[in-house]
């Protein structure tokens, strides 16, 4: 019991007084680059392996999904069609393209240089949930207890709000922009686009808006280290409606139905962060008492 006692007294201890068993002592710097060193090479595997997948079913990726909205049956355009039924705006929002447009491929190799990229960008998306494990099992151990009780579920939200952002993307931006980009003509030029630029504007209708939808997230965190408050948010709505707005307009062609429809998910998700930040300003000044 004695002995014990004794290296009990040589235990480092940690910030809050009390001793910290032998395997809790810190990690040296190259500890911590061995340890990050191979969360990034899961994380990759799992992207490597989602990417394998997608290569092997490339047909069916490119023509659904990646080139869905260039088809005339997307299923977002019978959806919106119906709903400016229901509205009673008449064929405003029937957008469909009269036929299915042709992609084509400009460069040599360039069908199979972009089939290995984009299989790999898609299994990003799907190995998300995982890579974000990976990252945060790394950064999790750094925090206190506090900061990881504030913390708790992080990875399902995160993912979740990632595949709400991809899908808002894919369903609701692509199609407009699609309609409206694919519609627009100068000096009666025919819009025949090359697989690169196609692929380049999925990618700008989709993966910003999975990054926008992580806001209340990162909401949260600056909330509850107090770097914003509700308040503040409160203060400051006017100028953020006028910011979602014009982010509708450069997303949408130019009619105020569709600017409605992209900018009203975005202003719920700006409210949804106030009423998380004045939450996580109450934890924050409860630590603070």
């Amino acid at each position: 019991m004695a002995l014990d006692q004794v290296d009990v007294d040589k235990w480092e201890l940690d910030k809050d007084g009390r001793p910290k068993p032998p395997e809790d002592k810190e990690m040296s710097f190259l500890d911590h680059l061995e340890e990050l060193r191979w969360h990034i090479v899961r994380s990759l595997v799992a992207i490597v392996i989602g990417g394998i997948l997608l290569f092997l079913v490339r047909d069916w990726y490119f023509s659904r999904v990646l080139f869905g909205p260039l088809k005339t049956d997307f299923i977002s355009y019978d959806w919106f069609c119906r709903l400016s039924g229901w509205l009673g705006t008449g064929q405003v929002l029937c957008i469909a393209p009269t036929e299915d447009l042709t992609v084509q491929a400009i460069g040599f190799g360039e069908q199979f240089i972009t089939a290995v990229k984009m299989s790999f960008v898609g299994g990003f998306v799907i190995a998300f949930p995982y890579v974000f494990y990976e990252l945060w099992s790394f950064v999790r151990p750094g925090l206190y207890k506090e900061e990881q009780r504030a913390t708790r579920g992080v990875i399902f939200i995160c993912s979740l709000l990632f595949f709400i952002g991809v899908a808002f993307g894919f369903f609701i931006i692509a199609p407009f922009g699609t309609n409206f980009l694919l519609t627009f003509e100068v000096g009666g030029a025919k819009n025949i686009p090359t697989m690169d630029s196609v692929i380049g504007y999925m990618l700008m209708f989709t993966l910003p808006a999975a990054i926008i939808f992580e806001l209340p997230v990162l909401i949260h965190f600056l909330a509850r280290f107090g770097l914003v408050t509700a308040q503040g948010m409160r203060q400051y709505r006017r100028h953020s409606i006028v910011g979602i707005l014009v982010l509708a307009s450069v997303l949408t062609p130019p009619d105020v139905v569709t600017q409605i429809l992209i900018a009203l998910p975005l202003y719920v998700l700006y409210e949804l962060s106030v009423f998380i930040a004045k939450r996580a300003q109450r934890a924050y000044e409860a630590d603070l008492e």
